[in-house]
């Protein structure tokens, strides 16, 4: 599996023909958003940049996220993931955020026994959608680029419906 080019590049017309931006803010696909949108011919005209935070205290004093919640659900939930949308829109000044957290691999002894994302999109702070995904089991970074492709088909689908 690999980054689906031809749906980034699709954003990026979208974005660049709308002067639209759009920043991320990601944990469980490790900045793979990013490196895809940065990527893009002329990525300096839609993409804003973006954060990875990956744990509970980055999470809450880079991206506001309510600390008593994300300790409750270990920093996975569609509250988590809405939050960090619209807050990277703020930090960012950017049209649109996609905010993304989950688990990319199995880890018993954390409690975790099942593989899955939640991904939000926000037009500042407005949410467009959220979604909980669930990949096939495979490595971690074939679920991260699961993640990856997932979030921007989801981008592509927001912007055609609902922008």
């Amino acid at each position: 599996m690999q980054i689906n080019i031809r749906a980034v590049n699709k954003a990026r017309d979208f974005l660049i023909k709308n002067k639209r931006t759009i920043a991320v803010a990601e944990s469980v696909t490790s900045g793979n958003i990013q490196a895809a949108l940065a990527r893009a011919k002329d990525a300096s005209k839609f993409f804003q940049g973006g954060i990875t935070a990956y744990n509970l205290g980055h999470k809450t004093r880079h991206l506001g996220i309510d600390p008593v919640h994300a300790l409750e659900c270990n920093c996975v939930s569609e509250i988590v993931a809405e939050q960090m949308a619209k807050k990277i829109c703020d930090l960012f000044l950017a049209d649109f955020g996609i905010g993304i957290t989950g688990f990319a691999s199995l880890a018993p002894e954390e409690n975790i026994h099942e593989l899955f994302a939640y991904i939000s999109i926000a037009n500042k702070e407005k949410i467009l959608i959220t979604q909980k995904i669930t990949p096939r089991k495979s490595t971690a970074y074939q679920v991260q680029l699961f993640y990856t492709n997932e979030a921007i088909r989801m981008l592509n689908l927001m912007m055609a419906t609902k922008v």
